[in-house]
């Protein structure tokens, strides 16, 4: 079983930008310890503020109350007993006591020798002991330190391994490692002090910290540090997400973590963070279960052709299809049978060719656009189109009139005008009028003209607009589909013209 320690309410919060309140750090420990089941989240560092004092305190009085209180970590320093009645005073009971784990770090920064951090160690851990508080130590920069001064890093151990300390975690403090070295520096740690339980914190600068964790674990390592979305000074921290999904399916490790949970504690921290999640980011990205290619969707209905491990359902989502200029047959019937649809093979046809043509022109096709595309394919496209549009051109130009350029096909031949109006839409109408007034024929009034679009409220959804026309008496009206508004209204009225044509013929 491995460890998971979870640092999103501490080192999470050193992303830029990131200050979580005392009201969300709770609720995101809740979160942590009740739905996630992680074993054990450090929620603060000591001495840094009032308002701190009383997130902790909150956080701590709950967790008490819930009996979690062990759960609870807390960074604290080498400060002569400070940070240890600060950490008390919240009500806390375990310390992650930090440390030098690097020669430069330590004489370029404290400007002391080994020996003198040893003592202030030692003393530092045994006033702990004495009031009760558990005591971690973090070897700040162990990952400079095992390689540049490693004789260091075993003085140190050498000292440590005979105080009460129940953890020692060694971090990758700049993200240096890879996994190649990250297994053998772990590996040696490990061989030489095989009764030390080991803690592995990585940062990600060079987009590693996972691969490093992984390294970490096959050495031997007992438990790894995570944040929610990778949260985390600079480059950010191993995201708990990926980190769990490593451990459970590639090294076969168990956690005690609920899988199920991960989406939705990952879209909270995302809300109250402002750090949003990128599409594309393994387990918990918007995007990481959506089929894009027909192909895919037709082999996902073929025994699960192109499933792996990852199957959304362990992490509370579930698998979509996209649709666009790609999606193919297979990924529009996904969706339809989601929505409940059914169509024959000859509609099935004509919406994959109408998604095409619209996912060539907008950026997203969603499941919310489909009944109103298929809406628009059933209803019109049985009408014969007599009349169709060639060519137009709208212009807009700061104070001047909108103008229309049109070129029309009716009945094998071809008509042009141009007309101005009070919008580019009225001007299309008006340049319309003009080539069925030339030809003596009627033209419909506009009675009403209404725009709506699929819920969510999305700047690129889809357009439907809807037109009221009333012709020799009659009341009809038909609706234009399209990522753009007037182009929706063009083919709306497109479809009035056909419907005519077709009644009059």
């Amino acid at each position: 079983m491995i460890e998971i320690m979870d640092t999103t309410l501490r080192d999470g919060e050193q992303t830029r930008g990131v200050s979580f309140s005392a009201h969300e750090k709770k609720a995101i420990a809740r979160l942590l310890l009740n739905e996630l089941n992680v074993d054990r989240i450090e929620i603060a560092s000591a001495r840094v503020s009032d308002g701190e004092f009383e997130s902790v305190k909150k956080i701590a009085d709950w967790a008490s109350e819930a009996g979690l209180l062990s759960r609870l970590e807390v960074l604290g320093f080498v400060d002569n007993g400070m940070s240890i009645e600060w950490i008390q005073s919240a009500g806390c009971e375990v310390m992650n006591l930090l440390c030098k784990g690097s020669l430069k770090h330590l004489t370029e920064q404290l400007k002391k020798t080994p020996e003198q951090h040893i003592k202030d160690i030692t003393n530092e851990v045994l006033k702990a002991s004495e009031v009760g508080i558990v005591v971690n130590i973090y070897l700040e920069d162990w990952s400079n330190g095992i390689q540049h001064s490693p004789d260091y890093v075993y003085e140190m151990m050498d000292a440590l391994v005979k105080l009460p300390v129940r953890r020692i975690m060694i971090p990758d403090t700049l993200g240096i490692l890879n996994p190649e070295n990250t297994y053998t520096y772990c590996k040696d740690m490990i061989d030489r002090y095989p009764d030390v339980h080991f803690d592995f914190h990585a940062h990600n600068d060079y987009d590693l910290a996972v691969g490093n964790v992984f390294s970490a674990v096959r050495a031997g390592i007992h438990g790894v540090h995570a944040t929610i979305n990778g949260l985390g000074e600079r480059a950010g921290n191993a995201s708990l997400s990926s980190v769990v999904a490593v451990l459970h399916d590639q090294l076969k490790k168990e956690t005690a973590i609920c899988e199920k949970k991960i989406n939705h504690v990952s879209k909270t921290v995302e809300m109250y963070s402002g750090i949003h999640i990128s599409p594309n980011s393994p387990v918990v990205g918007e995007n990481v279960f959506t089929q894009c290619a027909g192909v895919h969707a037709d082999g996902d209905s073929k025994n699960n052709l192109y499933y792996n491990d990852l199957m959304p359902e362990r992490f509370g989502r579930t698998r979509e299809y996209a649709l666009g200029k790609t999606s193919g047959k297979a990924n529009i019937r996904k969706n339809l049978e989601a929505l409940g649809i059914e169509m024959d093979e000859e509609s099935m046809r004509k919406v994959t060719e109408r998604i095409i043509e619209l996912g060539d022109k907008k950026e997203m096709v969603t499941q919310e656009d489909l009944p109103y595309i298929v809406s628009d394919i059933l209803r019109y496209d049985t009408i014969d189109n007599d009349i169709k549009i060639m060519n137009y051109s709208l212009s807009l130009t700061q104070g001047l009139k909108p103008v229309a350029t049109l070129k029309i096909e009716i009945d094998g031949q071809a008509y042009e005008e141009t007309a101005t109006g009070d919008g580019q839409y009225d001007a299309f109408v008006r340049a319309l009028r003009k080539i069925y007034e030339s030809l003596g024929r009627p033209f419909p009034m506009l009675t009403n003209y209404a725009v709506s679009i699929p819920p969510g409220g999305r700047t690129d959804a889809f357009v439907q607009t809807v037109i009221s026309w009333n012709y020799a008496g009659v009341e009809f009206k038909t609706r234009g589909l399209d990522a753009d508004q007037i182009e929706a209204a063009i083919k709306a009225t497109l479809k009035m013209l056909n419907k005519i044509e077709n009644a009059e013929s």
